[in-house]
């Protein structure tokens, strides 16, 4: 990419994500609640949704997304994030903790009666990486043999970049030839599948429908057949697996309908009326937390591929060269870097079942150095959950 292709590409990004932002602010929107699959509801169900899903996986038709273009930036460790060793007596990373969930997943489902054709590696996985991180992120399941999975199930892609500018809209330079770039936000994904054949070689093996995730939650249930069960058994065409907010305050995004679709509304978009009202049974109507697992029916995102997806800014640190050719590696935020999101996705579908999970046993998010959703934290409930550090 050219200076002046970055610099044109930088304007019509940021006129896009100005407009979606003016729109945003006009329209009000109509927001409900939607009413999730509970714990308790799914659990009355379990067998059912358990055989649903398991038969649809041993018919070949699920492939995994694992979005993982992120470094570790912020948790101070100069690599992929899926990389980072998380254990304490013993190895254990990050991305050694998600193949360990699928894979007892994939036996829960091989379990299952009338499923036993379905094998620890009949599952394709396809991991999406950035120009940062891809070349480290393959030589690093290449060294650890692919954790055991297989290597002819796994396929990498790369996802697409976006240049970066300051807060006037100029082009921010990496060196004196290179515009300084980063990933296009985890909205871009399926795109970035296409361009790379993968959707074709899935297709071809028959998969019909994306189980979708992020690098960041090392208890993440993937591949799971109950889920995968209630989502065909209910009739609709994706589904979000959720956990209960803590309070009405806790700051996540919630899944809700606005404007007659399913959509993903953040906690500041909700009014304190919004936020604290609650059901019959006293739960929380805007009440179910998003966690970055979802299913999707490929028809559907075939579909969606052609729409024009929104743009937002990211206000972010940007380490850049200026006219005088030294480089700045601020500790400020000082420009914005250009992102699609996949909570934007949901817009474009007639529904999705929000499937609510126990928070301690799937969700242990690593995002932060210290404190809340650390690796500290996550360490406390994998413990929890009985693995071994």
């Amino acid at each position: 990419m050219t200076k002046e292709e970055a610099q044109e590409l930088v304007a019509d990004y940021r006129r896009a994500a100005l407009l979606h932002q003016q729109k945003e602010a006009k329209e009000e929107g109509d927001i409900q609640p939607l009413k999730p699959l509970t714990v308790k509801e799914r659990k009355a169900n379990e067998a059912l949704y358990r055989k649903v899903g398991s038969e649809w996986m041993a018919k070949k038709a699920l492939g995994l997304v694992l979005l993982a273009g992120g470094m570790g930036t912020r948790l101070g460790y100069d690599g992929p994030k899926g990389t980072l060793n998380i254990g304490e007596t013993k190895e254990l990373y990050i991305f050694e903790c998600l193949f360990h969930n699928l894979r007892e997943q994939l036996n829960i489902a091989s379990a299952c009666e009338g499923s036993s054709d379905v094998t620890p590696t009949d599952v394709p996985v396809c991991i999406m990486t950035s120009d940062k991180n891809d070349e480290r992120t393959r030589d690093f399941f290449k060294e650890h043999d692919y954790f055991g999975y297989g290597q002819e199930n796994i396929y990498f892609f790369t996802q697409e970049m976006a240049p970066a500018c300051d807060y006037e809209g100029n082009l921010l330079m990496e060196d004196e030839n290179t515009p300084a770039t980063s990933p296009n936000g985890n909205g871009g994904w399926y795109s970035s599948m296409q361009k790379a054949g993968l959707v074709d070689i899935l297709k071809g093996r028959g998969v019909s429908w994306l189980n979708v995730f992020g690098v960041d939650n090392v208890l993440a249930k993937i591949a799971d057949p109950l889920f995968f069960g209630a989502v065909i058994s209910s009739g609709k065409t994706s589904g979000s697996k959720t956990v209960a907010k803590k309070s009405p305050q806790e700051k996540v995004g919630v899944m809700c309908k606005k404007n007659g679709h399913p959509a993903i509304v953040e906690y500041y978009e909700l009014s304190e009326e919004q936020a604290g009202a609650r059901a019959e049974d006293g739960s929380l109507c805007f009440g179910m937390g998003v966690i970055l697992n979802y299913l999707f029916r490929l028809t559907d995102l075939d579909r969606i591929a052609g729409e024009h997806m929104p743009v937002h800014l990211a206000e972010k640190k940007i380490p850049y060269m200026d006219g005088d050719g030294i480089f700045h590696k601020p500790e400020e935020p000082n420009g914005y870097k250009f992102e699609i999101l996949i909570t934007d996705l949901l817009a474009y579908l007639t529904d999705c079942l929000p499937y609510e999970v126990v928070r301690e046993e799937e969700f242990a998010p690593i995002k932060n150095k210290e404190g809340v959703d650390s690796v500290e934290s996550a360490r406390e409930l994998l413990r929890k959950n009985g693995v071994k550090l």
